[in-house]
Formats: structure tokens, C-alpha cells, sequence
């Protein structure tokens, strides 16, 4: 029934369309203009039909009646396609010419619409355009002034040879503004305000990055802005076209401020949308006149306290881009303000915005934090996913402000734990400073006394807590751990409540708290190190550049490390500068370790746990990535040796001799796992000069893993004196054949030297 009705449907429009085709054809005038009205209703140029009115518009073109000639260019000018554009153009430009102003006015629009479908008859229009603005009806003034603007939109060449005219269009705006009373042209006291404003909308065009344009339109322009009447909607449209022409042209300064100034009259309009448009304007011109906008400050914060949402959203944009570095306070007061009081859909980009502000322009570290603080506590649900980060960042960088900070905090989430960022930064804090604040130590307020079991009890409320999310509680348990070096009195119970969690039905939190017990229980003397006061940490831009860190094959983003690499470690940059080199598809990358003489290395895993923040600065270990380890890698935490001789019978291979540098490569198995291998390195120099410098690196298809262990030495003395040794651990799960890459760099008579090998002669009992 459907498509039965919808076909009955096109049958009866396409009926219309015929019907409206026939009375085009007909030589009555009443019929015509029916059947045009119906035309530009029915037809567009996405249907075949309107293909075949062609001929009988070109017949009405020429007609001897000019009512007649109008329809045809109005309805040209309404639905006409590219084809009938490129047909009938001649006798469009014909008509523009011709003395009839009533036919001038729909010829000039009719080419309007030829010139947006056909543009490169635009200049075809030129010698007409001549003496259209010499002509003194409105309608063609106006009309032909549309003109002229299209043309300076779409061609530079155009906009060039316009601007002559730019002398012509002031007489005319000047002889509108300067005209008495004209009732056929007067809008509420204004002489044909619509003439006006498009002549200001060309005239714009026109003085873009022209001097000598914009110097010719700077004294009417003032006349406008100075002389036009703001009581009536019709003045304020021709002021706003006005200011719009003087900041986008090379105008003065005074009269740029003159212009700002009616914009700050227009905040005080009670239209809600003159208001709206006047702070959308400086909005866009608060960059280029800072200090002219700043006038209006008070103005703009009042429009804070709107109604309309729409207002309220501009004010609190501009409201930002007005503060600095001498306003600081009060801005932010008035924004706090704002942020306490606004609907929640304005409150995360106002929290965004006052976060961005405190720090550019904050006066003291006291004063940043508590504003951080505020907006924690009044709007913490909505603020960004970086902002706890940056707070954690803020505080400890701020070290003279330990004691006051955890103190505040402390105090903030007392019996309240709805602002979970909130709660996170508190919870950080007291794991950190607990120490601090049990001693009441505190210079910039009153202190208050707080023992051990109280705090204790508030990190337990948050893991209890209905309102504490799985990142909360994470950083409620990471802080009573952390507590356990700082506490004295209440270690037995941290044991107690860790434990407990260990069972946990949150898989996150269960790991921690296993990892945690594993500290208590058989790590405990690296207990004091792993969980020793975060140093200051340095800020890395989260949107600045970002390197590739490949893991067994597979790539992840990674911020660059602003700091150099520390003196013997092996960089994980070299590292895939190494992948680079090697190919990179089928090689899985090196994972760089610590000395074994820094206790804190050992414990790395653990201490990317510990840590609960995406921020560098931590401890003096380099940082390893984040792939699924084999076993063997968290053996190193064991007292019992790692490595034992089993296969004391494996040949050992030269894997490298060049130069007078040569590799050698002894072998051992584990006994606790068959699938490792252990490969020592051993370097010696013949020649007559020590090498310095010396860097060895490799790599092993993605389906080894491997480690890289510092070396002893940097340098190998020279004769044969001595060596270098350097230990690889390989893990080979599927006992394929060993293959592996190696590249070496070193200093040697004061030459950088460098070369790549590829050692493929692994005995076959070093991976059977």
C-alpha cells in the first residue's frame, strides 16, 4: 500500500511540474507568473524537467514586457543550474545594462546566483559593474553592492581592481548617513539602514590588508560609529557592522578602541542577543587589543551572573582570556565564584580554564595550590584526568609546602570522600608527608594533632568507602603501605589491613596487595628503598613530541625523556635507535637494566607500583617498559644465585673481530629455568690505544626476549691489557635457533666509531 501511494505521489508532482512547464509557454502574464511561482517550488536543478524551461525562459528574457523579463530572472535566479547559467548569461548581462532600474536590481541578483554556479563567468559581469553605483534608486544600490561583493569573494583579481571604488562607497555611506527624512528609504529614524550595512560588509572586504583602502574608509567610519542613533535594534545592527569592518581592516588605534567601546555599550543592552554578539566580538579581538578590552572587565564578569546560558558560556571564555599576571586574584575569585554557583554542564571547562590559569599566573606556590584545592573541593568530579597528576607534581616540587599541603588535605576529606580527586591527591599526600603530619609541624597555619590511628583510619574509610572508585582505593592502599616507613607505631596493623585486600575482589587492588605482602614478608629489607619520599619531579608537556618504544613486535607512543641518560646505564634510546638500524619488524627490544649496586633497581616492577602517578622524576633507576616479563626477570629478587654453570661444556664462539676489537661470547644455563641462557661478553682491544666510550648493544627476533646487564667498564685498555665484560640473558621458550643483531659504538684516536654485525654461530647446545 505504501509504494503503491509514494508512486501515485511522483506521478502527481511530476504532473505539477508539466502543468507548471505549460503555463510558462502560455502568453498570458497571470499564467506565467503562476506557472514560474510553481516552477521555483517544483523544480531544482537535480531534475531533468527544469532542463526544459531553457528555451522559454530565453523567449521571456527578450520579452517587451519588463514584468514578464522579471520572472524569467527571479526564477533564473532561484533554481537555475549550471547549464541554464551558462546559457542564458548573455542575456542576464544584457538586462544589467539596460536603463530600467526595476530590471538593473533582478539582473544584478540574477548574476549573483550566475556567478556562485558558473564562477568563471564572473568576467563576462565586468563592464557592466561600472556605472551601477552611480545609479540612485536604493534597490539597485543595493543589489548591485551584492554584487560586487561576491565577485570580491571569489576572485583576488577582482578584489584588486575593486578597490578604486573604495572613494566612490564612502560618498555613498556619507550621503546616507549625512540624507534628512526620506519616508521611502527611513527605518526608525535611520535612512536605509540595509544599503548601510552592505556597503560596511564590502568596504570590509575591500580594506582587508590594505593600507591605503582602510586609511580611505577610517574618517567614515568614525562618522558611523559616532553619529548612529543606539536606541532602536536598527542602529545597534549598523554599530555592529561597523566594528566589525574596523577590527578586520588596518585602522587606527583610537578608533579600534572607539570600537571596542561600542561593544562594551552593547554588554549593557538588555537584548540578550546584542549582548551575546558584543561578547563573541571581543572574544575575538581580546588577543589583538588586550588592554582596550580589559576596560570592560567588570562588565564582562557581571555578565557571569546571566540567565541565558549562551551568555554566561562567552563570558566565562573572555572572562579567562582577560586574566594575567596583575589580575590574577581577582579573576580567580570571581571565577571560584562562578565555578560554585554554575549549572554542572559549565563546570568542567571552568575547571579546566582556572587550572590552565594558575599556572601561567600564580603568584606564590601557597597560592596556586589552594586555588587547585578549591576547585578540587568544589567541583573534583569534573575536573580533566591530568589534574591530580599535576597537583601530585605541584605539591612535591613545592617542598617548603609539604607540611601545609597535607594539612589542608587532610582536613578537606574529613567525613567526606565525594570529590574523588580529591580524595586521590589527600590520599597521595598523607602516604607521603604522613610523617609530617603527626609531627604538627606546620608554620603557615595552626597546626593540628593528629596521631598515627587517626590517619590510619581515614585511608581506611576511603578503601571502605561506597564512593571511592577502583583508582581511589588504589591510592588509599599504596599510601597506608607507604606509611609502614614513615610509622612507627602502627606497622602491625598496615601488615593487617594489606593482607586483607590481598583476597580482594578487585583484581588491581588484590595485585597490590599481594605485591605489598611480598615486601613485608621476603623483601622487607628493601622495603625502606622502594618506598623512600618521591624526589622533585620535572613536567613533561603531555602534547609535545612522542617516540616509538617497541615491545616484542608491537609499538606504543611514549613521552620523550627530557633528562640525559645517566653515566652507566644503557639508554633505552640507543636502544631503538638500535631497531632502527636492525630492521625492527621481527626484533623485540632491549630491555636496559640498573647496576646491581643500586638496591632500588632491583625492585623496579615494584616500584612502578608504588608510584600511582604517570610523571617523571622517579628514583635513580632507568625506566624499563612495560611488556609481559618472563620469569626469569623477577628472579633477581631472590637471595639465591639466578644463574648456575650446568652446561660447562657449551664452546664458546668470536663473535666479532674487527679493527683489533674482538667479542667473545661464553655461555651458561639456568638451572631453574631450561629456557634461559646466560651470555657473557668479553671485549679486549690489541691495538696500541685505548678504546673509549665503549657501548654494546643487541638485539634478538620477537620471539626471544632479552636482557642487557650493565657492563663493568666504559673503556678497554689497549694491548690486551684488560677486557670489558657484559652480560646478556636470553629467554627461548620454543627452543628455536639463536639469532642475534649487535651493534658497537666507542671513541677510538679520537674518532666516533661504529658498526653492525650479525652473530648467527650460536652453538647448538646454547639453545637446545
Amino acid at each position: 500500500m505504501f509504494y503503491a501511494d509514494l508512486s501515485l505521489w511522483v506521478f502527481f508532482f511530476f504532473f505539477l511540474q508539466l502543468e507548471c512547464l505549460k503555463l510558462i509557454a502560455s502568453q498570458k502574464f497571470t499564467d506565467k507568473r503562476i506557472g514560474y511561482l510553481g516552477a521555483m517550488l517544483l523544480l531544482d536543478e537535480r531534475q531533468d524537467v527544469h532542463l526544459l524551461m531553457t528555451n522559454c525562459i530565453k523567449n521571456d528574457l527578450n520579452h517587451s514586457t519588463q514584468y514578464v523579463q522579471g520572472l524569467a530572472l527571479c526564477t533564473l535566479g532561484c533554481m537555475g543550474s549550471s547549464e541554464m547559467c551558462r546559457d542564458l548569461a548573455g542575456e542576464v548581462e544584457k538586462l544589467l545594462k539596460t536603463s530600467n532600474s526595476y530590471l538593473r536590481k533582478k539582473a544584478a541578483l540574477c548574476a549573483v546566483h550566475v556567478i556562485r554556479k558558473v564562477p568563471e563567468l564572473m568576467e563576462m559581469f565586468l563592464p557592466a559593474t561600472k556605472n551601477l553605483l552611480n545609479e540612485k534608486n536604493h534597490g539597485v544600490l543595493h543589489t548591485s553592492v551584492v554584487l560586487l561583493t561576491e565577485m570580491c569573494e571569489r576572485s583576488p583579481d577582482m578584489l584588486a581592481h575593486f578597490r578604486k571604488l573604495v572613494p566612490q562607497l564612502v560618498r555613498i555611506l556619507k550621503n546616507l548617513i549625512m540624507s534628512g527624512y526620506s519616508p521611502e528609504h527611513d527605518v526608525s529614524g535611520i535612512s536605509d539602514p540595509f544599503l548601510q550595512v552592505r556597503i560596511l560588509r564590502l568596504l570590509r572586504i575591500l580594506g582587508r590588508n590594505d593600507d591605503d583602502s582602510s586609511e580611505a574608509m577610517n574618517d567614515i567610519l568614525a562618522q558611523v560609529a559616532t553619529n548612529t542613533e543606539t536606541s532602536k535594534n536598527v542602529g545597534n545592527a549598523i554599530l555592529y557592522e561597523t566594528v566589525l569592518t574596523i577590527m578586520d581592516i588596518k585602522s587606527e588605534s583610537g578608533l579600534r578602541v572607539l570600537a571596542i567601546n561600542i561593544l562594551g555599550r552593547f554588554l549593557l543592552n538588555n537584548d540578550k542577543n546584542i549582548r551575546y554578539v558584543a561578547l563573541t566580538s571581543l572574544l575575538k579581538t581580546v588577543q589583538t587589543d588586550h588592554n582596550a578590552v580589559q576596560r570592560h572587565r567588570s562588565t564582562i564578569v557581571d555578565c557571569l551572573k546571566d540567565l541565558d546560558v549562551s551568555i554566561k558560556r562567552r563570558a566565562m571564555e573572555l572572562s579567562f582570556a582577560l586574566v594575567n599576571g596583575n589580575n590574577i586574584r581577582g579573576m580567580m575569585k570571581e571565577l571560584l565564584y562562578f565555578l560554585d554557583s554554575c549549572e554542572p554542564e559549565f563546570k568542567a571547562d571552568c575547571a579546566s580554564g582556572i587550572f590552565l590559569a594558575a599556572e601561567k599566573y600564580a603568584p606564590s606556590k601557597r597560592w596556586h595550590i589552594d586555588t587547585i584545592m578549591r576547585v578540587l573541593t568544589t567541583a573534583g568530579s569534573y575536573v580533566r584526568d591530568d589534574a591530580v597528576p599535576n597537583l601530585i607534581q605541584l605539591i612535591t616540587n613545592s617542598v617548603e609546602m609539604h607540611a601545609y599541603t597535607v594539612q589542608r588535605l587532610y582536613k578537606a576529606i574529613l567525613g567526606d570522600y565525594s570529590q574523588q580527586p580529591l580524595v586521590q591527591v589527600a590520599s597521595w599526600c598523607m602516604g607521603e608527608y604522613g610523617d609530617l603530619l603527626i609531627s604538627g609541624q606546620c608554620e603557615e597555619e595552626e597546626p593540628v594533632q593528629v596521631t598515627e590511628e587517626e590517619v590510619l583510619d581515614i585511608l581506611e574509610s576511603v578503601l571502605i568507602s561506597n564512593m571511592s572508585a577502583s583508582v581511589t582505593r588504589g591510592y588509599a592502599l599504596t599510601a597506608i603501605m607507604k606509611l609502614s616507613t614513615r610509622f612507627t607505631c602502627t606497622v602491625n596493623r598496615i601488615k593487617k589491613v594489606v593482607s586483607i585486600y590481598g583476597s580482594s575482589i578487585d583484581v588491581e587492588l588484590q595485585q597490590r596487595a599481594v605485591e605489598y605482602n611480598a615486601l613485608f614478608k621476603k623483601y622487607d629489607h628493601m622495603r625502606s628503598a622502594l618506598l623512600e619520599r618521591m624526589p622533585v619531579m620535572e613536567k613533561v608537556t603531555s602534547n609535545g613530541p612522542t617516540e616509538i618504544v617497541q615491545t616484542n613486535g608491537e609499538t606504543e607512543p611514549a613521552a620523550l625523556e627530557t633528562k640525559p641518560p645517566l653515566s652507566g646505564l644503557q639508554p633505552t634510546s640507543q636502544a631503538n635507535d638500535l631497531l632502527d638500524l636492525l630492521g625492527g619488524n621481527d626484533i623485540t627490544s632491549v630491555i636496559p637494566t640498573a647496576p646491581a649496586s643500586k638496591p632500588a633497581s632491583a625492585g623496579g616492577e615494584l616500584l612502578d607500583l608504588l608510584g600511582d602517578i604517570n610523571l617523571t622524576g622517579s628514583p635513580a633507576s632507568v625506566p624499563v617498559p612495560q611488556i609481559s616479563q618472563p620469569a626469569f626477570l623477577l628472579d633477581g629478587l631472590s637471595s639465591q644465585p639466578l644463574f648456575n654453570d650446568i652446561a660447562a661444556g657449551i664452546p664458546s664462539i668470536t663473535a666479532y673481530s674487527k679493527n683489533g676489537l674482538k667479542i667473545e661470547f661464553t655461555f651458561e644455563r639456568s638451572n631453574t629455568n631450561p629456557s634461559v641462557t646466560v651470555i657473557t661478553i668479553q671485549a679486549s682491544n690489541s691495538t696500541e690505544l685505548e678504546m673509549t666510550d665503549f657501548v654494546f648493544q643487541a638485539a634478538v627476533p620477537k620471539t626471544f626476549q632479552l636482557q642487557l646487564l650493565s657492563p663493568s667498564s666504559s673503556i678497554i685498555p689497549a694491548f690486551n691489557t684488560g677486557t670489558i665484560t657484559q652480560v646478556i640473558k636470553v629467554l627461548n621458550p620454543q627452543k628455536q635457533q639463536l639469532r642475534m643483531r649487535i651493534k658497537l659504538t666507542y671513541n677510538h684516536k679520537g674518532s666516533a666509531m661504529q658498526d653492525l654485525a650479525e652473530v648467527n654461530n650460536f652453538p647448538p647446545q646454547s639453545w637446545q
